[in-house]
């Protein structure tokens, strides 16, 4: 076989691996998937009324659900890849990649099981939290199909990136509990993004915070797609920040995979 089939096949046997996981221990998945659908049923329900009356221009509770269901999609994004860090770091920490190093297996399809394992996982949990979005009434009634797959394709590539800085945040924790923390930004960061208000109606001083993030332009780019609202810049950085996750992703976890175990 070629290096490349070879790749190929251990690459399916270690997303197989990951997966089977995930269906044996769904606790994690499951707990994670929970908060992004829990804030979009508190922020519509219990803060609908006072967030759209913020929002001005005469907005009712189902203009907030079109503007809130954007932002919780990519916010579970975030969420689902901190399974991935606490998965990587079980397997960094209890020896089972000490062992892989040791067998005739291709070095990347480790990394590359966790990765396209995560990203499957994530693309699930949009797709069950976009359906509580419908439920609740959100419509998108005005994107074309090219748009709604340009709105899918940028969910997978958020994902990817998010995804490799999870890889490299689970390789360098010390134990599953330090991985779970050290990936709390991925969610943290939609917390203080335009998710849930505009970021004209923030104060003064933290809308820097909430522009120079990675969701933002992510989260307004999307909301471009699915509700016609303008997009402007924000296409371009949403690639830059999914391009520079990625590439930063990628090499770190790489790197340390890379170093001679002590």
């Amino acid at each position: 076989m070629s290096s490349l089939a070879l790749a190929v096949r251990d690459s399916s046997t270690m997303l197989r691996r990951n997966l089977l996981h995930a269906r044996r221990y769904p606790s994690l998945t499951l707990n994670l998937l929970l908060t992004p659908i829990m804030l979009l049923l508190l922020f519509v329900y219990v803060f609908g009324d006072v967030m759209s009356a913020g929002m001005g221009g005469g907005a009712d509770r189902s203009a907030y659900i079109a503007y809130l269901v954007p932002g919780l999609l990519l916010m579970t994004v975030g969420s689902t890849t901190i399974g991935t860090a606490v998965s990587v770091s079980n397997d960094m920490t209890e020896g089972i990649i000490a062992r892989f190093r040791t067998m005739a297996i291709h070095r990347g399809s480790v990394l590359v099981g966790h990765v396209v394992g995560s990203v499957l996982q994530s693309v699930v949990s949009v797709v069950l939290v976009g359906g509580v979005g419908v439920a609740i009434g959100f419509r998108s009634v005005d994107a074309t199909a090219l748009e709604w797959l340009a709105a899918f394709g940028l969910l997978t590539m958020f994902a990817l990136a998010l995804t490799w800085i999870a890889v490299g945040m689970g390789m360098v924790s010390p134990n599953a509990e330090a991985a779970s923390n050290n990936a709390m930004p991925l969610i943290f960061l939609p917390l203080i993004s335009s998710a849930f208000v505009p970021v004209d109606a923030m104060p003064g001083w933290f809308r820097p915070v909430a522009e120079y993030q990675p969701f933002t332009p992510a989260i307004e780019t999307l909301r471009g797609l699915l509700l016609g609202t303008e997009i402007g810049v924000n296409g371009w950085l949403a690639l830059g920040w999914c391009l520079a996750l990625t590439l930063l992703g990628y090499f770190w976890s790489k790197s340390v995979f890379d170093r001679d175990p002590k």
